[in-house]
């Protein structure tokens, strides 16, 4: 049973949005991306409980911005999406989690070193140029789950 209900349109807008974020990471990178955007669709606190699909996801608006990087510029994440970027899209959909980003709902690119906390919720550690943040302890227990 797949993590999150998603249909064919989900997996194309995911796909997109992990090339745009992580594209020079590799695969094992959008796959990370990947975890953060289904780990937002399960998660049912903080800045997410109102967040149901994919699409919710990846058009938050939080501050008056998109939370994506790649929605706020445009630059890739308007191309169509690739096959191999479908299939690691319906990964993360069906079931695919590992850490930094198992239980991750933030990452960003500081072009330094990832500060041990974000907004205070503890660093979980660096793929390439991104570090990963999971909620801090008891603040979020449906990401651990879902």
């Amino acid at each position: 049973m797949a993590r999150v209900a998603y249909r064919s349109a989900d997996v194309d807008l995911m796909a997109r949005m992990m090339r745009a974020e992580a594209e020079g990471e590799g695969n094992q990178g959008m796959l990370y991306v990947g975890n953060v955007i289904v780990n937002r669709v399960v998660a049912d606190c903080t800045d997410f409980n109102e967040l149901k699909t994919v699409r919710d996801v990846i058009f938050h608006v939080q501050g008056g911005n998109y939370s994506f990087e790649a929605v706020q510029k445009g630059n890739v994440f308007y191309q169509r999406p690739r096959e191999s970027e479908r299939r690691l899209a319906r990964r993360n959909l069906d079931s695919w989690r590992e850490h930094p980003a198992k239980f991750a709902l933030w990452y960003f690119n500081p072009y330094g070193p990832c500060p041990s906390t974000w907004y205070n919720q503890p660093f979980t550690g660096q793929f390439k140029q991104h570090c990963f943040y999971e909620p801090a302890p008891g603040t979020c227990a449906s990401v651990y789950i879902g």
